[in-house]
This record gives C-alpha cells, sequence and structure tokens, in this order.
C-alpha cells in the first residue's frame, strides 16, 4: 500500500514539497543546536523547559485521544466511527512520533537517549513514560495498518488483532496519565503539585485530539473527497464539547483554590498567568486568548443547531485546538518555573532556533499524517470502486 502515496496531484505534491522545505529548515537549526548546545534556545538555569517540553506535553494528549474512537467503535458497536477509526490511529502514530522527536531535541546530545535504555531506572517516571510511549506508537502502527490491509482486502482482520485495540483503550489512558504524574510528581514545583493533573490532562486530550481530527475530515471532504459522515462529525462534536467543559471546569477549580485558600506560592502562578507578577506579563495576553477562544468554542458546540453547521463546527474546532494548546502547552509548562521555588522571575522567550526546529518537527509529523491519510483515502476509493463495479455493471 506504500506506493500509493506516491501518486497525487499536484497540489499534493506542493504541500509534501513544502513539509520537506520546513523539514530541512528546522534540521539545518538543530544541527546548530547540537554544535553550540540549548545555550541557542530561549530556556536558563531557572526555566530548563520550554516549547520542545511543552510541544510534547500538548502532543500526548493528541496521541491518547485515538482512544475516543476506538472505545466507542469496538466495545459499544458505534458503526458510525467505523470509517475513520483508522484516521484515529495514524493521527496518534504521527503524534506520537513527534513527541518523541520533541523529547530528542530537548536532551541536547543525542547520545543521552542511550542513557535510559542502558541504565533503565523504574522508579523513575520518565522511565516508563519511555514504555507506554513506545508500546503505543507500536499498538496503533500495528493495528491501523491491519485493518486498513484487511478492509482493502475485503477480508475481516485477524483474531489476534482485537485483543491488541483492546489493549491499546487503557494504553492510552496510561500515556497521558504517565505524563501528567511526571509534573504532579515534583513537590518543589506548587503550581504542578495537584491531584487533578491527570484528569486535567486526559480532559483537555479528549477535546484537542478530536477537535483536530474533524478538521482533519473537513479536509479530507474537501480536498481527498472522503466523507467521514455527518453522524461520526457530530459525535466527535459532541464528545469535544462535554471533554471541554470538564477541561475548563477542572482550570477553575484549581483557580478557585488557589485564591481562595490564599497560598501565596499557589496563586502567584496563576497570578503571573492572568494579570501578570512583579511587571512580568509575557504570558498574559497568551492565556486571556486562550480563555476567550475556549468559551466561545463552548457556546458554539453546546448550541446543537449551531453546532452542526460546517462553517461554524470548523471555527470552533480550531478555537479549541489553538485555546488549548496554549493552555496546556506554554500556560502549563512554563508557569510551572516562574516564579521559581525562591521566588526569583525569570521569564521565557523562545529564540527563532527555537522555533525553527519546532516547526520542523511539526512538518515532519505533517508529513508523516499526509502519507499515511493518502494511503487510507486511496484505499477508500479502491473499495468503493469494487462495490459499485457490479452495479454498474448491472445497469449496462
Amino acid at each position: 500500500m506504500l506506493e500509493k502515496s506516491l501518486k497525487g496531484s499536484c497540489g499534493y505534491w506542493i504541500w509534501i514539497i513544502f513539509l520537506l522545505a520546513v523539514t530541512t529548515l528546522g534540521f539545518f537549526f538543530y544541527l546548530q543546536q547540537l554544535d553550540y548546545g540549548l545555550g541557542v534556545t530561549g530556556m536558563s538555569r531557572d526555566v530548563s523547559w520550554g516549547l520542545y517540553i511543552a510541544q510534547f506535553t500538548f502532543l500526548v494528549g493528541i496521541a491518547a485521544s485515538a482512544v475516543m474512537l476506538v472505545l466507542p467503535y469496538y466495545l459499544h458497536d458505534y458503526k458510525a466511527f467505523g470509517k475513520i477509526t483508522v484516521l484515529g490511529e495514524f493521527l496518534a502514530v504521527a503524534a506520537v512520533i513527534m513527541c518523541v522527536l520533541f523529547i530528542f531535541v530537548d536532551l541536547g546530545q543525542p547520545t543521552r537517549v542511550m542513557n535510559v535504555l542502558l541504565h533503565p531506572s523504574p522508579t523513575s517516571i520518565l522511565f516508563w513514560d519511555m514504555i507506554v510511549l513506545s508500546g503505543y506508537l507500536l499498538i496503533n502502527i500495528v493495528t491501523g495498518w491491519i485493518i486498513l490491509s484487511c478492509n482493502r482486502q475485503e477480508v475481516p482482520p485477524p483474531r489476534w488483532i482485537k485483543p491488541l485495540i483492546y489493549l491499546s483503550i487503557p494504553w492510552a489512558i496510561s500515556i497521558h496519565t504517565v505524563t501528567a504524574f511526571i509534573y504532579a510528581g515534583l513537590p518543589g514545583r506548587s503550581f504542578w503539585l495537584t491531584a487533578i493533573m491527570a484528569p486535567r490532562f486526559l480532559a483537555s486530550a479528549f477535546a484537542s485530539g478530536p477537535a483536530l481530527l474533524i478538521i482533519f475530515c473537513m479536509i479530507l471532504k474537501r480536498y481527498g473527497r472522503f466523507d467521514a459522515g455527518p453522524k461520526a462529525i457530530q459525535a466527535l462534536a459532541t464528545i469535544v464539547a462535554y471533554a471541554l467543559t470538564a477541561s475548563i471546569f477542572f482550570v477553575l477549580m484549581e483557580l478557585f483554590t488557589a485564591f481562595y485558600s490564599q497560598i501565596p506560592e499557589h496563586g502567584h502562578h496563576f497570578q503571573y498567568l492572568f494579570a501578570g507578577l512583579a511587571g512580568h506579563h509575557n504570558l498574559v495576553p497568551w492565556m486571556w486568548t486562550s480563555a476567550v477562544l475556549a468559551f466561545a468554542a463552548l457556546g458554539i458546540l453546546t448550541i446543537p443547531r449551531i453546532r452542526r453547521n460546517d462553517g461554524w463546527l470548523a471555527v470552533a474546532c480550531v478555537a479549541v485546538f489553538v485555546s488549548l494548546w496554549i493552555e496546556k502547552g506554554l500556560g502549563l509548562v512554563i508557569t510551572g518555573f516562574i516564579p521559581s521555588p525562591l521566588e526569583a522571575i525569570t521569564e521565557y522567550v523562545p529564540t527563532g532556533a527555537e522555533i525553527a526546529i519546532t516547526l520542523g518537527i511539526w512538518a515532519v509529523g505533517f508529513l508523516i499524517l499526509t502519507l499515511l491519510y493518502k494511503i487510507f483515502v486511496s484505499v477508500r476509493k479502491d473499495i468503493e470502486g469494487t462495490n459499485d463495479r457490479p452495479v454498474a455493471q448491472l445497469k449496462s
């Protein structure tokens, strides 16, 4: 089936060349970082996690969101998701690969990756994060590819694939739960020291991932002549609405706890986010943008008549994706370091090289996703053509 990714329109190849160009640019700046060190980034002694880890945290949620298709389809026999379950699994594959690349560039020297493999530490959350991410990547590659191959040949999937699919459901929950524990397990960082960190991560994941998938389904309908069906799209939109509601509720719970308790080290982080602290307010416009987009999207998604309009639904999904990218990426990760446990305020601004490397990794992810979706759409066209052929012959 790989040969199907090598056939496409002029627009398809222009998009591929564009992604390769952005990837090449990112790799060029990564070589600079490899030569000079992480000093080319905006990170410092006080803010040791920046744009790279922010993307990693957000993308783990995108990968985990595939469970919102697998669970209804395989456990509850929700037929509407039958056509797009593989799309969710392929999205998870691209997202996990990007996660791995962001960890790779954040380590500075690539040889440091071998420390985790040569000197495993079962007491480390990072060790278990590596285990669950690599396992989840393998599960989604195998299940997505095997199911698509069986669909192409119009044969039932092998019996051994079902247990693997069922395993992917708790495994998807585990990858984001373990990632949340990386933050919640650091007692010196009061902003992250909360028992609802894992539920916050899962709620935002189940909103941003399906929202992104809806956008991709709309793009495939317009340019790939693949229609996921209104029932599937509206079901996904309903999932996004409920998950976004839970995500907003969890953030409001954190705000109430921080300000009602009047514990300074809890409130200062949120004050820095939404009002600025001691004249430092780099993230204030970002966070208010995130809040406005979240509530605007929630308003659109909770009104069925508006939600059923494809234009408004696309706007809402883009708003959800951008809002949670800001809140979960920049807002959550960077603010954990500002102010520091010693009340020092060191603001973080990503450098041009850091942004270029980040865009390069996103381009790698979109390139992988484009190739996988091109194969998927081509196989679906072959299946539909085969099914329509006897009807056409009968009419003739």
